[in-house]
Order: C-alpha cells, then structure tokens, then sequence
C-alpha cells in the first residue's frame, strides 16, 4: 500500500476527456494544445500525446517542458519574457506569442523567422473570480486596441484571446466570441491563426460538444484562419484523487478530522478562491470538517460525510485534485509533499515520483 499523501491520476478517467478532444480536433479542424500552467505531470504524457497536438505555456520553463516532454507544436507565452531568457524561449518553440506590443516590439528581432502572435483581450470575458478575469479593470493582460493592433498586423501570425474561465455555458462562449467578431473583425480577417485560449469546460458532462464544434468550424472558415485551444482544467476534470490518512479526531462544535496533508501546500487553489473540496463515494450520516495539519487556521479541505465514524488511520479520497495542484505544490510548514501515482487502465497502480527530506532541503539553501 502506497504511503500517503499522494496524488492519483486514473488513465481511464484521464482518457474520457482524452477522448472528447479529440472529437473536437475531429469535428472542428481546431488544433488543441494542453496548458502547462494547470497540469504539467509528464509522466501521463504518453497517453495524452495522441490525442492532442501539443502544448502552450506561459514562461520559459514551460516552454522547454513542452518541447522535452510532450513534443508537438510548441507555444510560448509569457506576460513579459525577460532579456536573458528570450533566446532559449525562442530555440524550444514553434511560436512566440506577446502580451503586449511593446514586448513585440522588443523582441520581434530576437523571434527570427518564428511565427509571432500576441494577446489579444476584448475586454469581455466569463469569470466567476475577479482574481481571474483577464478583463478585470486596469488588467495587464493582452492589448485591447484594435486600431494599435492594425498597426503591426502585417507582421502578426496570430492572435491568442483567452477570456473565459471554467465556462461550462456554451451560450456564454456564443455571445463573447460573436462580441469578439464585432469589435475584432477587421484584426482577425488578417491572420493565419487564433488561438480561443482555456477555460471552456467542453468535457463537463452534458456539454453540447456538437454545437460547440459546428461554432469553431464556423469561426474559422469565415476569417480563414486555423483555430487553436488551450485546455487545462477541461484535460484533467474529475481523473485525479489527493489521497490522504486520518491522523487525529476530534470535536469543537463540529466533528474534525485532521489529515496528512494541506490546503495551502497541495490544493491551493481551494484557499485562493475561497472553495471547497469534493469527496467522491462520500456519503452517510457521519458529518466531519476535513483539515489539513498545517499551522493555518484556515487549513480546511471542506465537509464530507461518511458511513462510519473516521477513525486514526482511515484512508479518504480528495476529488478533482489534477488541475492546478502538482504545478502549484509547495513545501509550507515542511510538510511531506504527496507522491505522484498513476492508475494504470488495467487498474495496477504505480508510483510515478516521491519526494523525500533532500528534496525539501535542495528547494532552500
């Protein structure tokens, strides 16, 4: 029995999405890149590579982990690339992509020969945070003048706009992109290609992925161009569990359970939006605050229920646990960071990597 904590990523979950992107490649013509910012566990590589066509980053280790690791087309992307770096940036990918002119300007030279891009933000977009609207007031995140964009397009490839987060609303991505067209028209009549960026929920289930596609087909046969996405979340939606042990029970006006893990060290992203976890296969009439053993008040997973009262030792599963945690791991409070385990489609489960003592000790100095 593997130790806990550890993160388990299940192939056959894995390629349900898989499997769904593909239809789209298929039915669309859109070309789809993984976004290494939300998973970039390469030991599950090789399962993706078929049914994707590559991967986009946004900074310069992404970039070289996309071309090492996953191959492909490889995009670079970052909010600003630094002098020192642009060089390698350039050398390990198939396009560069700016967030402003300024930066083109800069760099254009530095590209070469590479097809160059830039963002693009319409100042419209789907968020539920304002922590992650791209078109927040006073965002740094793309440009938003049509007419400064004509200036340069002439020595422009392509455009990335990404303007939704966790859009399960095809409705939603209809009317932003027509607004896009609107406003945009005269830009995008004048490229190669455009990336939609992430943030569609397109693998949600009951998504109407056949209407979704008709619109990309739609899009890009009227400005001739070929259209790009960038899924992250959607890629690794409900394949991965946190696994994690009961250390220590306990009541305070609730009954809480205090587990071999963290919030703020392995699921992040639960603390920066304020939400909380799910427990798959949870239920029964046993209610317990799950927490993580860190020294942060607020260190709670959430509340789940179980058949039986927990005792020291039980083992819990913690859903959705592929997006936006093995990027964002930490070693806050010198917790033992989780292992990587693959479940393998025969159901075999293997350790992928563990972390030890050397490893914390080698992050400081």
């Amino acid at each position: 029995m593997i130790q806990t904590p550890y993160y388990l990523i299940d192939k056959s979950a894995l390629l349900r999405n898989l499997q769904i992107i593909d239809q789209v490649r298929q039915q669309s013509g859109a070309k789809v890149l993984l976004a290494l910012k939300c998973f970039g566990t390469w030991s599950v590589f090789d399962v993706m590579r078929p049914y994707m066509d590559g991967t986009t980053s946004s900074s310069l280790y992404e970039v070289k982990l996309g071309h090492d690791k996953f191959g492909g087309e490889t995009h670079a992307y970052s909010v600003a690339f630094a002098d020192h770096e642009i060089a390698e940036v350039v050398a390990h990918s198939d396009k560069v992509i700016f967030n402003s002119i300024s930066q083109f300007l800069r760099f254009e030279a530095a590209a070469g020969d590479k097809p160059k891009g830039l963002r693009l933000n319409p100042g419209i977009s789907h968020s539920g945070f304002d922590l992650a609207d791209p078109a927040r007031a006073f965002s740094r995140l793309g440009e938003s003048d049509a007419g400064r964009i004509l200036g340069i397009i002439d020595r422009l490839d392509g455009v990335m706009i990404h303007n939704n987060c966790e859009n399960k609303d095809f409705a939603r991505f209809d009317a932003l992109l027509t607004q896009v067209e609107r406003d945009y028209g005269e830009v995008l009549r004048r490229l190669k290609w455009v990336s939609l960026g992430g943030g569609i929920s397109f693998t949600s289930p009951g998504y109407p992925v056949e209407a979704f596609c008709e619109r990309l087909r739609r899009f890009a046969h009227t400005y001739d161009v070929q259209v790009y996405l960038e899924p992250g979340e959607a890629t690794v939606r409900h394949t991965t569990t946190l696994e994690v042990s009961v250390l220590d029970t306990g009541f305070n006006g609730k009954h809480l359970a205090v587990v071999d893990s963290s919030t703020e060290a392995h699921m992040l992203d639960l603390l920066i939006y304020r939400e909380t976890a799910s427990f798959p296969g949870q239920e029964g009439a046993h209610a317990y605050q799950i927490c993580g053993k860190t020294c942060l008040a607020g260190d709670i997973f959430g509340e789940a229920r179980f058949a039986q009262p927990l005792q020291v030792g039980d083992r819990i599963s913690i859903g959705d646990a592929g997006g936006y945690t093995m990027v964002k791991k930490n070693w806050f409070n010198g917790v033992h960071m989780p292992a990587i385990a693959i479940k393998e489609l025969d159901g075999s489960v293997r350790v992928a990597r563990e972390f030890s003592f050397d490893d914390y000790v080698s992050s400081l100095s």
